[in-house]
Formats: structure tokens, sequence, C-alpha cells
């Protein structure tokens, strides 16, 4: 048996672990994407760091191979929606780390209203909910290409279709209508000792009026 293979870390970390900008970013950034950890930043930080190098080493040459690498750049960072056609190496310099973070999987999950928060979106991917194009995505941090991001969906079949699920969906109108069931019989219990207490004083006899009526009347007559 041979050594086991030692697994090459595919992220840089920050080379200065207090710096209070960077930290403070990353705390905005981690709440508005909801994302796991730090880890995952810095993860789209080295993609992003990957594709700024190889524009910055292309911006200066002139050579026929360095025009054919910045077209391929451009071709593939236009896939992914993160340039137009035919942008320049500019446009791939000025791209930010939340241009990278609005292309992975959880986030677009979010936006195209198949969850209703970011942490439900990467809930549902990581349990296997998510499929494109007929096939199970499990990774949050699935970088969608422009032609599959019109794939994105659940399962076919699935309890989970549409904003809040079929089931939470049922569940919400079967508790209304219970709500509503005993709130009238509520009402029903409430206006039925009223009536009887109405009738009750309605069929009495009234027998002491009476009684001193005739009561005077004879008195008067003697």
């Amino acid at each position: 048996m041979g050594d086991p293979r030692q697994i090459r870390r595919k992220y840089d970390t920050p080379k200065h672990p207090w710096r209070e900008e960077r930290l403070e970013k990353e705390k905005v950034i981690l709440a508005d994407y909801s994302l796991k950890n730090k880890k995952e930043i810095w993860k789209m930080q080295s993609v992003l760091k990957r594709y700024s190098n190889q524009a910055k080493r292309l911006a200066n040459a002139d050579t026929e191979q360095a025009k054919k690498e910045k077209g391929q750049l451009i071709d593939r960072l236009f896939k992914y929606g993160l340039v137009k056609k035919g942008s320049d190496i500019d446009d791939v310099l000025s791209l930010t780390i939340e241009n990278i973070l609005d292309r992975r999987l959880q986030t677009l999950v979010y936006k195209a209203g198949m969850a209703n928060t970011p942490k439900q979106a990467r809930q549902f991917i990581v349990h296997g909910h998510v499929f494109i194009c007929d096939k199970k995505v499990s990774i949050p941090s699935y970088l969608v290409p422009v032609s599959e991001e019109s794939h994105i969906g659940f399962k076919e079949g699935s309890n989970l279709i549409g904003k809040f699920g079929k089931k939470e969906d049922e569940e919400k109108k079967g508790k209304k209508i219970e709500v509503k069931k005993e709130s009238r019989n509520e009402r029903v219990k409430e206006e039925e000792p009223k009536k009887e207490g109405k009738s009750e004083k309605e069929g009495k006899p009234k027998t002491k009026r009476a009684t001193k009526k005739k009561e005077i009347k004879e008195n008067d007559k003697g």
C-alpha cells in the first residue's frame, strides 16, 4: 500500500488575520449570503484572484497567444454571466467578490423564489432537493453557467414546489380552515345561552303583578 494522497487546499487564507476592514466586510458578506463559514468567502476570492491575475498577465501582451488567451478568458467569464460579450480586460479587473457570489447555486435558488431565505436555499441543496437539467446538485457553492440557470428546479413530484412548498401551503390552509371553524363554533356556543335566557324570560307567567291587580279590584268592590 502506498501513502495516502495529500489533498491540496484550493484556496488562500488572508495574509494578516486581524485586519479590521476585512473582518467587517467578511461579516457583512456572511450575513447577506448566509454562508456557512469564511472558507466559502476565501474560495470565491481565490476564484476571483485567479481570473484577475490572468487578466493582469495578459493586459500588456501583444502576441498571438496572448490574444487567444484573452478571448478564452472573456468567453469563460461570459459563460458564467460575469462579463458581457465583447468585454475587455479592464472589465475582468473590475469584478468583485459579490459578482462571484451572485453566481453560486445557493444565491440563485433564493433569488428564483424557490426558498424563503438563503439559509433555507442552502438546506434544500445540501439535502438533495435541487436539480439542474435533471441532475442532482448538492453543492451550494457550485457556480452556475447562464445556460443552466433556467433549468434549476426541484425534483419532479417534490413537495417543495413553489415558494413555501406544497406541504406548508396545505398545512397553512388547513390551519386557517380549522381556526375559522373553531371561531364559528365558539360564536354559536356564546349565542345559544343568550337565546335560552331570553326565551325563559318571555315564557315566565306574570303571577305577582296579576294577583296584586285582582286583590285591588276585589277590595274596591268590597
